[in-house]
């Protein structure tokens, strides 16, 4: 397995066990992860701290051509938001775990330019169907429902 997804499932399972939902995101720069971050909508009482915004605050202000060169990782397909911050920073590739239990608006990324590559993972898979059919109503209030 792909050692960036595994340390943003990493990330998932440390939001799950603070209580969080289980997604998590890596940015890489050169073979090197240089931000991480997991869902912390519920841990901080926050609408914005989802696992990519996390992981993007968390590897702090970086001038525009480092995100040119990054590759960001998520568990679970970006929402429209966080899709947003990639396409802002021009970040050229989202790798992402899995997009079954949630499809952001990936074609139109795919549109800008960026090339995003869906793996399908079991684990990111099985990380959010367990999730889902145990707090549902968390599921909904993260995606907007």
């Amino acid at each position: 397995m792909d050692p960036f997804l595994q340390a943003a499932i990493a990330e998932a399972r440390k939001g799950l066990a603070a209580g969080g939902i289980p997604i998590g995101s890596v940015l890489v720069l050169d073979g090197q992860i240089i931000g991480r971050g997991h869902n912390q909508r519920v841990q901080r009482g926050s609408v914005i701290h989802h696992a990519e915004m996390n992981c993007l605050e968390n590897a702090g202000r970086r001038q525009a051509a480092v995100y040119q060169q990054c590759v960001l990782y998520s568990t679970l397909s970006p929402c429209p938001m966080c899709s947003g911050a990639a396409l802002l920073y021009k970040i050229p590739r989202i790798v992402v775990g899995e997009n079954l239990t949630f499809r952001g608006p990936e074609e139109y990324v795919r549109s800008q330019g960026v090339q995003v590559e869906v793996l399908q993972d079991a684990t990111c898979i099985q990380l959010m169907r367990e999730f889902i059919a145990a707090r549902p109503e968390l599921w909904n209030e993260d995606i907007g429902v």
